[in-house]
């Protein structure tokens, strides 16, 4: 039943479809671009120089989220989506028409800060635009969507790179881009903004993102391309350190700091960011491992590697629309989070038994069920959050929760990787197919060890999100700010 004041269908669904659209480029990028580096390195450079096309591109996106995030809050999400779509498809169209390793990384970077305005801003922008009970259904969405480019974006680079050009995985970002930039500029409302009564934190953001890009490239970097002990990482390490440090005084002394410390107190906004840390990092097991444990242990090609993990896609896809439903129904949101962690934990622990007699039916189960708990995680916690914070810091608390996701992967694949490497004595995605007897059991013995690290990782997630306050969404997209929940934790009362 409509409320007075809820959107109608009518006006929700041309503006969503373009918020979804405008999302899009950015996630099909990693995953078309993946099938395509081979082709690139052998035209433009080595596969070691090739690598920065995907580090710059990360370490953008990572360093610049919160910055966008804040920006979004101050003049205006509608305005700030349409500035990052177009820099985002003014530099797709310079990286197809890149000449050099050199041109393309630095390309890249500008591209990967785009990203990070698009993926930020436009799950704030599903806030403005909808009521906070249907924004569960609507994070189904995109989630579904999320899941579908997963699964299409390597065949879509694959067939690009064979019957056309690397280019063309460049290329295909402008017609998405633009058609979803008319969108956004006809349709998409633009909600008023508070006037800001103070500069933008300058100094806060620089800082924020050197420390984020150090902290990020010793994540990429360690024990692969420079030994953890090395000077480069340690002094990588240091600078982490250092900046860090200096943020935090910078933040406490700054009238409008770019990342609010009583945000980071605020209980939702605190739990929600910690688990989707845990979980991120939890994720990379299946999503980097378990392709190449199917391709070294049961002769799956990288083609059919890729297909084996759609059942866990498809199980993401339904938990998801189906807990946005229950929540849209109901207000009620906490139960699917813990549910799911608790899903994931005993998925992680089944693939990990299933390894030691590798078969690809019972790794399918397995991702079935990791699929069905992950569903339940991500989305509705971008709910809670939106949940949990006035309007005004909407924009922020988004960027914030993304970055501790973006960093969660970050971690969770240098972690889980230094683990690999240890067993193995080689690195994820090094020694192809071709492997003797011994090496098949080791990388058997590494993938269960990933694995029963992993399960802790979302465990200790669930226990956290048992901290979670759940207070019941509403259908009115006019009245939730002024909930008990919001309290900061060790806020006077």
């Amino acid at each position: 039943m409509q409320t007075e004041s809820s959107p109608s269908r009518q006006t929700v669904t041309v503006p969503f479809a373009a918020i979804v659209l405008a999302m899009l480029p950015a996630v099909l990028d990693q995953t078309i671009l993946a099938t395509a580096l081979p082709t690139i390195a052998a035209d433009l450079g080595s596969l070691a120089d090739v690598s920065w096309v995907v580090t710059a591109y990360v370490v953008g996106a990572a360093a610049t989220t919160p910055l966008w995030g804040k920006l979004g809050d101050r003049h205006g999400r509608k305005r700030l989506l349409e500035i990052a779509l177009a820099i985002f498809i003014a530099s797709s169209a310079v990286c197809g028409l890149a000449q050099d390793i050199t041109t393309l990384v630095v390309v890249r970077a500008i591209q990967g800060t785009a990203a990070g305005g698009l993926m930020t801003l436009a799950m704030a922008a599903v806030g403005d635009l909808v009521s906070p009970r249907e924004r569960g259904r609507y994070q189904g969405y995109i989630a579904a969507t999320f899941a579908i480019a997963t699964v299409a974006g390597p065949l879509i680079g694959g067939v690009l790179v064979d019957h056309a050009s690397w280019r063309w995985v460049f290329y295909v970002n402008l017609p998405l881009g633009l058609l979803a930039l008319a969108g956004l500029s006809l349709r998409l409302p633009a909600p008023e903004t508070e006037r800001p009564d103070h500069p933008l934190d300058a100094l806060g953001a620089a800082l924020l993102a050197a420390a984020t890009a150090a902290l990020l490239l010793v994540c990429v970097w360690g024990g692969t391309r420079y030994a953890w002990t090395s000077a480069e990482i340690l002094g990588l390490i240091g600078a982490t350190v250092v900046l860090s440090a200096a943020l935090v005084v910078r933040e406490r002394r700054a009238p409008e700091p770019i990342v609010p410390l009583h945000l980071l107190r605020t209980r939702t906004v605190a739990t929600a960011s910690t688990a989707l840390f845990l979980a991120t990092a939890a994720l990379f097991s299946i999503t980097v491992f378990v392709p190449l444990f199917l391709q070294t242990t049961t002769g799956a090609s990288p083609e059919q590697a890729g297909l084996l993990m759609v059942p866990m896609m498809l199980g993401l896809t339904l938990s998801t629309t189906l807990a946005g439903r229950s929540v849209e129904r109901t207000g009620r949101y906490k139960r699917f989070p813990v549910a799911g962690l608790g899903l994931m934990t005993a998925a992680l622990a089944l693939l990990a038994a299933f390894a030691g007699h590798p078969s690809r039916t019972a790794t399918g189960v397995g991702l079935v069920v990791f699929g069905l708990g992950f569903g339940m995680v991500g989305q509705i916690l971008m709910v809670a959050v939106q949940n949990g914070v006035e309007r005004r810091d909407l924009g922020i608390a988004m960027a914030t929760t993304n970055f501790f996701r973006a960093l969660g992967g970050a971690v969770g694949a240098a972690v889980l990787g230094a683990v690999f490497a240890a067993r193995t004595g080689m690195h994820a995605g090094e020694g192809g197919l071709q492997l003797g007897g011994a090496a098949r059991a080791d990388v058997i013995d590494a993938v269960q060890v990933v694995l029963l690290v992993a399960a802790p990782l979302a465990a200790i997630a669930l226990i956290v999100l048992l901290r979670l306050p759940e207070v019941p969404l509403q259908s009115r997209q006019d009245k939730p700010q002024s909930q008990p929940a919001r309290v900061p934790v060790g806020a006077s009362r």
